[in-house]
């Protein structure tokens, strides 16, 4: 008579044997309940995982460089410890044609920013000024004409800027760096940094205006669009340039379908000179590439004086 295969020994009844079958079944089961089970746990715990890493860096998070997302512990922490550099985004909320949205300044100072603080070091990024020049309410003039524009006189714009830059002085910060990504408002931020830095003669603080940051837009990067053939796109606003930076950061704030379909632009749309039709991410990632550059060396230079 054969041996059983799931025994090694004679000996019970029959009907022990098939409660020895069923004991076996059971036992199998369960192991592969147990393998089920921890396959799908892995895999949850893959899923959850994969979830957290796309996550931007958050609050306590000390690797990130924004300001807005330490606590006030971290904050001091950091400036004891070195970090005394930080940079004021200024933006900016104004029609950019009919393809970008008006948040583009803002968008934009923001991500660059954090571009430059990180490869400067030793750096955070305070929260974006929003709300800067953008001409008269009363009659409404320049970017005041469109819809999705806000404005604040002249003086109070600076007022903020040197109430802004006195704040981050009190705490710790010896380098309180001006970042301004639109044209209107360089005069105010370079005036306020002077009064800061009249100010804090013999303290060790410095105010940096940069004016490289916007000026290399309108001469090195207008420059190399001319240079690659699409000197007729380069205008002064929501141009081939504008809008290339833009899809170079991101890419959610063009219209993109509708400017690619849409007929030749006019100072009627919002549009002064040039073309945006032919923008692409891959010609604006090159401005990015030098506004960020021109912005790391001055702070660079700033820091060895």
């Amino acid at each position: 008579m054969p041996t059983k295969p799931y025994r090694t020994v004679p000996g019970p009844s029959a009907c022990s044997e098939d409660a020895e079958k069923n004991t076996e079944k059971e036992k199998i089961i369960m192991l592969f309940s147990k393998i089920s089970g921890l396959t799908k746990t892995f895999c949850i715990m893959s899923m959850v995982g994969g979830v957290a890493a796309s996550y931007p860096a958050h609050a306590g998070d000390l690797s990130s460089v924004l300001f807005e997302q330490q606590t006030w512990k971290e904050i001091q922490a950091e400036t004891e410890a070195g970090v005394t550099t930080i940079i004021v985004p200024v933006g900016g909320t104004e029609q950019s044609g009919p393809y970008i949205a008006v948040g583009k300044h803002n968008t934009r100072v923001f991500s660059l920013a954090q571009q430059i603080a990180k490869k400067a070091g030793n750096t955070l990024v305070a929260p974006v000024i929003a709300y800067v020049p953008e001409g008269g309410t009363s009659p409404r003039s320049s970017h005041m004409r469109f819809p999705g524009t806000i404005t604040l006189p002249p003086d109070v714009f600076e007022k903020l800027l040197v109430s802004a830059g006195e704040s981050f002085q009190v705490q710790g910060f010896k380098l309180i760096v001006f970042l301004g990504d639109h044209g209107g408002y360089q005069k105010y931020m370079e005036k306020a940094a002077e009064t800061l830095n009249h100010k804090w003669q013999g303290t060790g603080a410095k105010a940096l205006y940069v004016p490289g940051y916007y000026t290399v837009i309108a001469h090195q990067y207008a420059d190399w669009l001319k240079q690659k053939g699409y000197g007729k796109d380069v205008g002064m606003h929501a141009d081939i340039s504008d809008t290339s930076l833009m899809l170079a950061v991101d890419p959610s704030m063009v219209r993109e379908q509708a400017l690619r379909a849409s007929g030749t632009p006019s100072a009627t749309d919002g549009m002064y000179g040039g073309d945006p039709r032919r923008a692409t991410a891959a010609l604006g990632q090159v401005g990015v590439s030098m506004q960020v550059t021109a912005a790391v060396q001055a702070i660079e230079q700033a820091r060895s004086k």
